[in-house]
């Protein structure tokens, strides 16, 4: 079995991308030295270098790095070691022009950003392996080496290619999937508007057409680009594991919904060793930690519960949105160990010290343009100490109470063109539902469909417009058993293959939820409906109702007006030993709390009412003890009950009682007994 923990790493992972190739050589000495100060553990090197290690074709000049992995191990920094696969040397292109993408529309890429990949062109394969090889033959057992980092954040910012190469490569993965080109037109509904298919040959990418595509071929085009990205990847690593056995191999993935929608991460986290992923702060007006605590606990459930490595975040402000904020005094901390809670094992950033020229001359970093009499250098040494504090959690595991169901590929389905609303948003819903659970204080691991759910008391499915047969049985088992499951609207509509489920919808949740839906009724822009009874008060909806019909269900709320007035708003059905909860309408904060505490009453999932909003509480738990964190994102002091005394990590302090959290800051208990 391949290694899963960065080799030789004793302690919680701290330090950041290190690109000292921007530098002269004499800033290396300095750079170390700076780092041993932070409490820096272990770097990335060589992610973006191919054109230095490779200056043209067969031609390598591995010295600079040769001496940079020396200083780093004399210096007790361990190394995540970059294949430079992202971003090919202009010499390649020059040579190969064609393994530079083609849009939908035809245009082709030009070399001079980054990831400018057709990830099914066979030069570029040929050249990916070639530097993968050397780079293992030259420093597959150097000391210093912790873990291989194959590529940079797959399917960003290209995941697909529309070229002929990738067309070629399209009709050799549907023949493998599908076995003849008659299950194929059979799968993607050919015989509407004439487009039935004689043979593979005939079929091309969906590029662009004068109305929609046919969805389920432009839905197996995500799946392709996806997969062979992967199969670029498994290249990459099977080289590594060959040649450097007993070193982990990790690519960084950016799970959060808000920063990469292109990658089925589900399959993704079986490939690597070690689960890593990048995250930065989205400035839309919304609430940042959040977004930060849901792409903690996706990355973790991608891990499949164990721990994960936050392989880059900022240290304050970011480049590339419209507009980028600094982080307020403390926030890089709290953010950093907020990661940590939900089961990094550590936290490091892009990058070590700033860029003074390129695209991200403006992103921050560990040193600043203004060098170590900075604020942000001031927490960088701060942070390091708190992280060194930490080492003993290393190997616990984050304990989840719900779980809420994600899927990649419906989410895809969803996105696809002409459904009936486009002011339904799979990521808002999934947004919303996690947020509302997180401010009842819940800690949420998200699942597959069909992965097994008996561990969870309540189970919550956000958007799941497409549901296979088998999830749909899972479901119905898991409520039989005795579990609680809410359900949102237009989830269980197609099968895999984006086709409609025979009868009413919703499909495989009809028995489950006891109830079928006639019809959609979408609102206009702006347009709200009221909704009577589910905690007593009246809530406002927008976006979508549906002709709800109980069949066996009960009716807890109704439409008071709308398109569906009188009828259910939202239902209740016992089905075996357990409980499933329907809502046919997009309700807001207040009326997402009300469901959620109706039906963690029927999860026994006791409100939590002592926490203070906006003030997080995790439990880690492993051989070494069980871990409080409690993370405080407001500007009041807060004060967490305690369920057994212990000492605070960060303070040396016992704690018992109510742990007292100061405004902004972060207190981690390791509970006696």
């Amino acid at each position: 079995m391949p290694e899963t923990t960065p080799r030789g790493l004793t302690r919680l992972a701290f330090g950041g991308d290190y690109n000292p190739e921007q530098w002269p050589e004499s800033v290396w000495q300095e750079d170390v030295r700076l780092m041993r100060e932070a409490g820096v553990t272990m770097v990335s090197v060589g992610i973006f270098s191919w054109a230095l290690l490779e200056p043209s074709a067969g031609r390598y000049d591995f010295g600079w790095l040769d001496r940079l992995l020396d200083l780093l191990h004399e210096h007790g920094i361990r190394v995540d070691l970059g294949t430079p696969t992202v971003v090919p040397p202009v010499w390649f292109y020059r040579a190969h022009p064609e393994a530079l993408p083609v849009t939908a529309e035809g245009v082709r890429y030009e070399f001079g950003s980054r990831a400018a990949i057709c990830h099914s062109n066979a030069d570029y394969r040929s050249a990916a392996a070639a530097i993968t090889t050397k780079l293992a033959e030259r420093y597959g057992d150097h000391p210093a080496l912790a873990m291989w980092h194959v590529h940079n954040e797959y399917g960003v910012p290209v995941s697909a290619c529309y070229c002929a190469s990738c067309a070629a490569h399209f009709r050799r993965w549907l023949a493998t999937t599908y076995g003849t080109v008659d299950a194929v037109n059979e799968a993607w509904g050919t015989a509407f508007w004439g487009q039935r298919y004689g043979g593979f040959e005939d079929i091309n990418p969906p590029r662009l057409t004068p109305a929609a595509v046919n969805p389920g071929q432009a839905l197996d085009y995500k799946r392709f680009a996806d997969a062979t990205m992967r199969e670029n990847f498994r290249m990459e690593r099977d080289i590594l594991h060959r040649l450097s056995p007993g070193v982990p191999v990790t690519t960084n993935f950016m799970t959060a919904l808000s920063q990469c929608d292109s990658v089925d991460y589900w399959a993704w986290g079986r490939e690597v060793d070690l689960v890593t992923n990048d995250h930065y702060l989205i400035t839309d007006g919304r609430r940042t930690h959040v977004n930060l605590a849901m792409a903690a606990d996706l990355t973790r459930s991608v891990a499949g519960g164990a721990p994960w490595l936050l392989l880059e975040h900022s240290t304050s402000g970011v480049n590339w949105q419209l507009r980028n904020p600094a982080k307020a005094p403390g926030q890089m901390a709290r953010n950093s160990l907020a990661h940590v809670a939900r089961g990094s094992e550590g936290a490091l950033f892009f990058q070590w010290r700033q860029s003074r020229r390129g695209a991200e001359k403006f992103h921050s970093a560990m040193v600043p343009h203004g060098g170590t009499d900075t604020r942000v250098w001031r927490e960088v040494v701060g942070l390091g100490a708190s992280i060194e504090a930490l080492s003993e959690i290393r190997g616990t595991r984050t304990e989840a109470d719900v779980a809420v169901l994600w899927d990649w590929h419906s989410w895809w389905a969803q996105n696809l063109d002409w459904r009936p609303s486009v002011d339904h948003d799979a990521r808002e819903r999934a947004d919303a539902f996690y947020e509302a659970l997180y401010d009842r204080h819940l800690t949420v691991d998200f699942a597959h469909p069909e992965a097994d759910l008996s561990r969870y008391p309540l189970v919550v499915v956000p958007a799941l417009y497409l549901m296979t047969e088998a999830a749909g049985h899972n479901l119905t088992a898991y409520v039989e058993q005795g579990g609680t499951l809410v359900v949102s609207y237009f989830s269980g509509i197609v099968d895999q293959h984006d086709a409609v489920h025979e009868g009413a919808y919703p499909g495989p949740l009809r028995d489950v939820l006891g109830l079928i839906v006639e019809e959609f009724s979408p609102l206009l822009s702006g347009e709200r409906v009221r909704v009577t009874g589910l905690d007593g008060t009246e809530l406002s909806a927008d976006v979508w109702t549906e002709f709800v019909v109980p069949r066996g269900a009960e009716t807890v709320s109704a439409y008071a007006d709308g398109p569906a007035a009188g009828l259910p708003a939202v239902t209740r059905h016992r089905l075996g030993e357990g409980t499933a909860w329907y809502v046919s309408t997009r309700l807001g904060a207040d009326g997402l709390d009300a469901l959620l505490g109706r039906a963690g009453e029927d999860a026994g999932l006791a409100p939590r009412a002592d926490l203070p909003r906006d003030v997080e509480v995790v439990r880690r738990t492993g051989a070494s003890g069980t871990y409080l964190f409690a993370v405080n994102h407001t500007g009041s002091d807060a004060k967490v009950p305690l369920a057994a005394p212990g000492t605070e990590l960060l303070t040396g302090y016992r704690a018992a009682g109510r742990l007292a959290v100061p405004a902004g800051a972060v207190r981690v208990v390791r509970l006696d007994g």
